[in-house]
């Protein structure tokens, strides 16, 4: 998989994208992002992509030009699946649209700052709108690292046993059971005894019943 993010702040994407299971997903040649700066399309020497909105009001909003420039280039290099707008006001963000995403082979994401974007980019350019919750970030690039990172981790060869994506939360519309490890007693607090008992038919029971009873307990919404 190919990832281009356009942002006006690349270095808010280094950390998270050098390190772990991320690195290791692009070490393996599994996955490959590539972020672009902006300003390389900028309306001017000075740098500038962004302008003050029309109709008054606080807050700078994103240019236009370069913005369409910068995709055009971008399309120029490879065709996108989907070219994604980070945005407050996009479709909430699920394990589901993870597994979605994670099946594309080229992903170009934009990284909204300021007071967002020109509307007319998101009419004529953007093919999907994410948001990773409701609450404002000061831009995109965070929330567009949780996305490349829950996409990163379900393509095949990047998790050492692929099965474990397949456990987790949310993937079958349950949160996961609780999980314990060595000792099996510490400070007089046991391990259940099933999960001591050897038999993966009672054990995968006694964790379905418990990824039930959490789910109910934590978010009836998923049940529902």
């Amino acid at each position: 998989m190919h990832i281009d993010i356009i942002t006006v702040v690349p270095e808010l994407l280094a950390s998270p994208l050098s390190h772990s299971i991320m690195k290791r997903a692009q070490d393996k040649g599994i996955l490959t992002v590539q972020t672009h700066n902006l300003r390389q399309w900028a309306v001017n020497k000075y740098g500038q992509v962004d302008d003050y909105q029309f109709g008054g009001g606080a807050g700078m909003v994103m240019m236009c030009e370069p913005l369409a420039n910068a995709i055009e280039h971008l399309q120029k290099e490879r065709p996108y699946d989907e070219i994604i707008y980070m945005t407050p006001d996009g479709e909430r963000f699920k394990q589901s649209t993870a597994n979605q995403l994670s099946l594309k082979e080229n992903l170009l994401i934009i990284c909204g700052h300021y007071k967002g974007i020109d509307q007319r980019i998101r009419e004529h350019f953007v093919t999907k709108e994410i948001s990773i919750g409701d609450y404002v970030l000061s831009g995109g690039e965070l929330a567009a690292n949780v996305v490349i990172d829950a996409i990163g981790r379900l393509l095949p060869g990047v998790l050492n046993d692929e099965t474990s994506a397949l456990t987790d939360s949310f993937q079958d519309n349950l949160l996961a059971p609780p999980v314990y490890t060595r000792p099996a007693e510490f400070r007089g607090w046991k391990v259940p005894e099933v999960l001591l008992s050897g038999n993966p038919k009672t054990i995968e029971e006694w964790r379905y019943e418990q990824s039930v009873e959490r789910t109910k307990e934590r978010r009836p919404d998923i049940l529902d």
